[in-house]
């Protein structure tokens, strides 16, 4: 799999960029702020929808206009699509691929599959739950887009939830015997039921890749760290206790995740009423990773914590070329901050890739024996806020 065809408008600091990429590895250099990694960001942004930097669509739309439009053709095995994703400032997103127009942007999930490397990745160790939920999610809609469509579903519903948890907290506490009360329960019986339906789903779709991705992790960063403790992930859920009461057991079922969040949200409704918020739900659950005995998050050194971030981008690599055709690999920055040995073992990877597109602030920053197999080269610099790219003709 590789990205062909390139373009770009009003997306972060480029009015317009048109680029043709080949297979092999392109590297990008500049200066930090000019502009290289906003490039790579928009290949990886319509594989997940998501960006690696912030949270929100709003910064990706260029300083005084309303939307940006990022437009790419994916070449996976002779086969062509082109897909177009207009991102808005406010309302939704719409996108296309090819000529078809599609009823939500989450459909364009699956077409491209990336895996990214960058300095932001010590976050998916170091940082909250939140970074390892999107890693987990990000990864299970690319390789089964109807997740994504689960967890878009369920943000949809939590966030009614909440709202109604917050604005109607006194006809909550009233019960059943008032009017207003009664009307009020009975619409946060109905968000309980699609919520636990649409979480459900989630879990479920999260411990099943966990449970094919958790080998790959031990492997990876086995190899990244030989000399350290081993690595392990799990997952946590606030529905865990439920299920095994239901179960008697761990459980992938949705079912009996569903019939779980919907006992533990009957349990826990009038500490949620009180508090005004959802305390159940995979949007308060983790994948702890483990180093031996120990927790890594707290606890590992900042060598631990670089290898534990190669090993999950690493095992999401092997993950997704063993389901079919490689996916774009992107190392956005990353050599700089890595010693021999990690630099080594990414570049073993990035040898094998089809397509590998590299951001670096000088072009030593790269290894030797992967400089030697770029194709092309740009740089990369701003005038006036606005970016710039010239191919390295030497």
């Amino acid at each position: 799999m590789f990205v062909r065809d390139l373009n770009l408008r009003d997306f972060r600091s480029w009015p317009e960029l048109s680029l043709e990429l080949e297979q092999g590895a392109t590297v990008f250099s500049g200066r930090n702020g000019h502009g290289k990694t906003n490039i790579v960001e928009a290949v990886h942004y319509t594989s997940t929808l998501g960006s690696h930097r912030v949270s929100t669509d709003a910064p990706l739309i260029r300083a005084g206009e309303r939307d940006a439009r990022v437009s790419l053709t994916t070449v996976n095995d002779g086969r062509e699509l082109t897909t177009h994703l207009l991102i808005k400032a406010s309302g939704a997103n719409q996108a296309q691929i090819n000529r078809t127009r599609l009823k939500s942007a989450r459909e364009v999930l699956g077409v491209l599959r990336t895996v990214m490397f960058s300095p932001e990745d010590l976050r998916l160790v170091a940082g909250e739950p939140a970074e390892r939920r999107r890693f987990l999610d990000e990864l299970a809609a690319s390789r089964a887009p109807r997740l994504g469509g689960a967890k878009a579903d369920y943000d949809k519903v939590l966030r009614q939830r909440n709202a109604l948890l917050r604005t109607s907290a006194y006809d909550l506490r009233r019960g059943y015997d008032d009017d207003n009360g009664a009307g009020a329960l009975a619409t946060l019986d109905v968000w309980d039921s699609q919520l636990a339906r649409h979480g459900a789903e989630l879990v479920a779709g999260r411990l099943e890749l966990l449970d094919a991705l958790a080998p790959h992790i031990a492997e990876s960063y086995a190899a990244v760290a030989p000399e350290s403790r081993p690595a392990s992930a799990h997952y946590t859920s606030t529905v865990d206790d439920a299920v095994r009461t239901l179960a008697g057991e761990p459980s992938r079922d949705p079912a009996v995740i569903e019939a779980a969040m919907l006992t533990e949200l009957a349990r826990r409704r009038k500490e949620e009423i009180d508090r005004g918020t959802t305390l159940v739900g995979p949007h308060r659950d983790d994948m702890v990773l483990m180093l031996g005995e120990t927790p890594a998050k707290g606890y590992a050194s900042h060598g631990e914590t670089w290898s534990y971030a190669l090993a999950l981008h690493l095992a999401e690599y092997a993950l997704l070329s063993a389901d079919g055709s490689d996916p774009v690999l992107i190392l956005d920055d990353v050599f700089a901050e890595l010693d021999a040995l990690r630099r080594q073992r990414l570049v073993a990877v990035a040898q094998g890739a089809e397509q590998v597109l590299i951001t670096a602030a000088v072009g030593d920053d790269l290894p030797s024996n992967l400089s030697d197999a770029v194709s092309a080269r740009y740089a990369v610099a701003m005038a006036d806020g606005v970016s710039t790219l010239e191919r390295d003709r030497g």
